[in-house]
């Protein structure tokens, strides 16, 4: 009995410190990007959000919402898209934009 709890604590000591693979860079941009994430879909939106800073705890306006694209367009400023606000073609490229793109601004 000893030797099997012995036995359990170094495995338990070796797996607890063993090193984990480093974490990606907090600017890299397919970091968080939703590869598989549709345009206009909720993780593509919660994506752009988070990228851009709108929403800060919860709070901000419902991702989609004119108030939300218009917040999109002046975090993006002078790169923003030409398309009108929240179209598909703006979506895209927002999309195209922040994929690109290396540290999204969090300012605006």
């Amino acid at each position: 009995m000893r030797r099997l709890l012995a036995a359990s604590l170094a495995t338990l000591l070796a797996t607890a410190c063993s090193p984990s693979p480093p974490a990606p860079p907090a600017g890299s941009p397919t970091s968080s990007t939703p590869d598989d994430a549709t345009l206009g879909s909720p993780a593509w939106y919660e994506w752009v959000d988070r990228s851009l800073g709108i929403s800060s705890d919860g709070h901000g306006p419902d991702p989609g919402s004119p108030e939300w694209n218009q917040a999109v367009q002046r975090k993006l400023g002078q790169e923003a898209p030409q398309a009108p606000p929240g179209s598909p073609q703006w979506q895209q490229s927002v999309d195209a934009l922040l994929r690109t793109r290396g540290n999204p601004p969090s300012s605006g």
